[in-house]
């Protein structure tokens, strides 16, 4: 074990059939944590003892294994069959969550109106807070007028501190995220205390569809992987 060499999972090359973290019998590079981190792994498990922890885990790991058809055919080749809402639907019932909550940005009205209407059809209560709760000036958090998207206007701070603390004050069970800023989700899943999924990834460009600057990194994106892009 060697605490000192840091966790590169992403420059991992083995096969995925002979990774240690995968396979039995397994083998993993210098820098894989499955060799060197089995502390922290086994501190998790402690975690994970706890009931709640481990229930919310257990059904997550249901819920991961519906979203394909057809397990009892062999060879088995995934066949995926459920987009994320619902699953985020049927995972609440599984947790036998009453009241959700989403926080979305007014980019997504539209979005989060029908995500509404779809979560109290499948008989769920919904409390629903909107970026801009407040009305509080950019200008109260130091930016300046020059840097405000509409320069010269009056422009509304995204609130996502208070988004999560409305939702903490209406105890929802478990929060969804539809399309924060970068930078505003991470102050919502800081200060919210109930769990929070994310249905969307806010991505102004690519239609909320994040990854698709991934795959297009050796093509149309080749920039980013060029120092400052």
């Amino acid at each position: 074990m060697n605490k000192g060499i840091s966790a590169a999972c992403a420059y991992c090359k083995i096969d995925k059939t002979e990774k240690i973290c995968l396979a039995e019998g397994g083998k993993g590079p210098k820098f894989c944590p499955t060799l060197n981190r089995m502390d922290v792994v086994k501190e998790a498990m402690e975690e994970y003892k706890k009931e709640k922890v481990r229930e919310f885990a257990r059904q997550a790991s249901i819920q991961e294994g519906e979203c394909y058809a057809n397990r009892d055919v062999k060879p088995y080749v995934k066949f995926p069959v459920k987009p994320r809402v619902q699953e985020i639907c049927e995972f609440a019932r599984k947790m036998e969550f009453k009241k959700l909550g989403i926080a979305f940005c007014i980019g997504l009205m539209n979005e989060a109106t029908i995500l509404n209407k779809i979560l109290v059809n499948q008989g769920f209560e919904v409390v629903s807070v909107m970026c801009k709760v407040g009305r509080v000036p950019k200008e109260k958090i130091g930016v300046k007028d020059e840097e405000k998207i509409c320069i010269g206007e009056f422009e509304p701070m995204c609130n996502s501190i208070a988004q999560a603390k409305i939702l903490n004050q209406e105890k929802t069970e478990l929060n969804i995220l539809l399309g924060l800023c970068v930078g505003h989700d991470s102050l919502f899943l800081k200060y919210a205390d109930a769990y929070t999924t994310v249905l969307v990834a806010k991505d102004r460009v690519l239609g909320h569809n994040p990854v698709a600057a991934l795959y297009a990194s050796g093509s149309y994106y080749s920039r980013m992987m060029k120092p400052g892009f």
